[in-house]
C-alpha cells in the first residue's frame, strides 16, 4: 500500500438524514483527502475498479462513495455486506 492510498473493509450502507443508502463509508476520510468537500478517487471494491468516481461529503465530515445496483449486481453484494476496499486520490 502506498502512502497515496487508504485500505479498509467495511459494510455497504451509510446512514443519510434518516435513510440508509448503498455507500462505503470512508474511514478518517477528511485527514487523508486533506478537505472536507468531495473529490475524485479510484476505488476497489473487492476485486471491482471503479475509476474517477466521486467520494461524496456524508454531512458528518466524511466521504462516501455511491455502489449503484449495477455495481452492487456486479459484486454480488447489497445493504449489509461486508466488501475490501482501496481507495486512491486521483
Amino acid at each position: 500500500m502506498s502512502e497515496r492510498e487508504l485500505t479498509f473493509t467495511t459494510t455497504i450502507g451509510v446512514e443519510v438524514k434518516g435513510e440508509t443508502w448503498s455507500c462505503v463509508e470512508i474511514p478518517g476520510s477528511a485527514e487523508f483527502f486533506g478537505t472536507g468537500k468531495t473529490v475524485r478517487v479510484d476505488a476497489t471494491i473487492d476485486d471491482l475498479r471503479l475509476e474517477n468516481v466521486g467520494a461524496m461529503v456524508t454531512g458528518t465530515g466524511g466521504h462516501m462513495v455511491s455502489l449503484n445496483a449495477k455495481v452492487r449486481k456486479t459484486l454480488g453484494k447489497d445493504v449489509g455486506d461486508t466488501v475490501s476496499v482501496t481507495i486512491t486520490p486521483r
